[in-house]
């Protein structure tokens, strides 16, 4: 815990960190937010995988389209360039993006987030917010 002189004014009732200091709050408010857009970006790649998809799928369909007609040389662009194609190359599709992304940054980001509340918080969380929302709640108790 904190060795700091500066103590946060918290309620010791209903918070384990009242021992924190500002800049720690700060620190593991900054960190909790770090993962919440982590956790936003995982959705913004899964957004993209499940587009992408659906594109691949048209295309899909435009191939067959395509064939059924009597374009084949479009039919066979279709098959043998864009849909075996990756997203940033030939080989990394967006899943693989995706996976890569789950399983490092943002595995690491929630491994640091849980360090920094147990050695901090005792492992609370959001505990900027409680303080505010105590601190709310006691103002319009005046």
């Amino acid at each position: 815990m904190a060795t700091d002189d500066s103590r946060a004014d918290t309620d010791v009732g209903s918070d384990p960190t009242t021992a924190l200091s500002e800049r720690e709050l700060e620190a593991l408010h900054e960190v909790e937010l770090g993962l919440e857009w982590a956790q936003r970006a995982q959705g913004y790649l899964l957004e993209f995988h499940h587009a992408t998809g659906h594109g691949m799928d048209h295309l899909y369909r435009a191939e067959t389209h395509l064939r059924a007609t009597g374009h084949d040389d479009l039919a066979d662009t279709i098959r043998d360039d864009l849909l075996p194609h990756g997203v940033v190359d030939e080989d990394r599709w967006s899943y693989d993006i995706l996976e890569t992304f789950q399983e490092s940054l943002l595995v690491e980001t929630r491994a640091l987030e849980h360090r920094v509340r147990q050695e901090l918080a005792d492992g609370q969380r959001h505990v900027r917010e409680r303080k505010q929302e105590r601190e709310w709640k006691r103002r319009a108790e005046e």
